[in-house]
């Protein structure tokens, strides 16, 4: 009576503080690449509670059917010998299921890197999502406008996130759209979604970053088309330029709240691509430190 006294108890408790969670956001996508994602995980989920539960019948069943009993003192249990059968399901069956769990999982990382299906023939809404301690930056070079902690985007539309820092790496996650993408400094990372709902997402930073990382966050607004090029419209109309000393200022550590500008950071600090990227910088300076090498030495030879 006392043990179903204490199962109750924790059952009621663990209704109580799961009653008071937030619902999964993964779990509740709005968008294809999401809706990938979160197939992925429901099907991991049912994969790994099928073998929980198969392993704790049979661990409760040998518990009960070959628990200790009162023998006499030269009782001698028998010789079993291996059942061929038997070994074969305990080898073949968790090789087949991590081969399905592979498989999967390589499948729906290359759907979720492209374009989704069906959005293959539309030109994408280019946004450079660039991250500083503690903030983000959008800037949109086609509209040609600049926002922090927030962005929006049409639905409907493919649109191709392209991600960096000014500070340490970052990732960039908005759970009900995409999954995580690291950005980092001098290089480029990519990532594509399409928002098939109206409505505000929540994204932040998922990787540690510092003390501000708690707060790291951005709201994503999926609009229709109309209403985004509204949106764009009316920040020409009343939103002040960004100026490299005021970026400057934005890059300096602590949280800021949203903040819009017309033109953008790109035209003065371009993105890490291009010409512009971490490694070409090498490049160019080796070859520089080659040039003069070569000058110092023709200059000696002269002499």
């Amino acid at each position: 009576m006392r043990f179903k006294w204490i199962v109750f108890s924790s059952l009621l408790l663990l209704t109580t503080i799961l009653a008071g969670c937030e619902p999964l956001l993964v779990l509740n996508p709005k968008g294809p690449q999401a809706e990938t994602t979160a197939s992925v995980i429901w099907i991991s989920i049912i994969t790994m509670a099928f073998i929980v539960i198969i392993v704790i019948t049979l661990l409760i069943i040998m518990l009960v059917k070959y628990r200790a009993s009162k023998q006499p003192d030269d009782y001698e249990p028998p010789h079993i010998k291996g059942n061929p059968i038997l070994e074969a399901i305990i080898v073949i069956v968790p090789v087949l299921i991590v081969t399905f769990l592979s498989i999967m999982s390589v499948k729906s990382t290359y759907e979720v890197e492209s374009v989704p299906d069906g959005y293959e023939d539309q030109d994408p809404l280019i946004i450079y999502a660039s991250s500083s301690n503690w903030k983000w930056h959008f800037s949109y070079p086609e509209q040609d406008v600049e926002t922090v902690n927030y962005v929006f985007f049409p639905t409907n539309r493919p649109v191709e996130f392209r991600l960096y820092s000014y500070g340490p790496i970052t990732s960039f996650w908005i759970p009900q759209l995409a999954g995580q993408k690291y950005a980092m400094a001098d290089m480029i990372t990519k990532i594509n979604l399409v928002a098939e709902s109206p409505g505000d997402y929540m994204g932040r930073n998922a990787n540690f970053s510092g003390k501000g990382f708690a707060e790291n966050t951005f709201t994503a607004t999926a609009l229709s088309p109309d209403e985004f090029d509204k949106w764009v419209g009316e920040i020409h109309s009343t939103a002040e330029p960004l100026t490299e000393d005021e970026f400057n200022k934005l890059l300096e550590p602590g949280h800021l709240g949203k903040m819009t500008f017309t033109g953008t950071h790109l035209s003065f600090a371009p993105a890490p691509e291009g010409e512009n990227a971490g490694h070409h910088h090498h490049m160019e300076s080796d070859q520089d430190h080659s040039m003069e090498s070569d000058q110092d030495h023709s200059e000696h030879s002269s002499h």
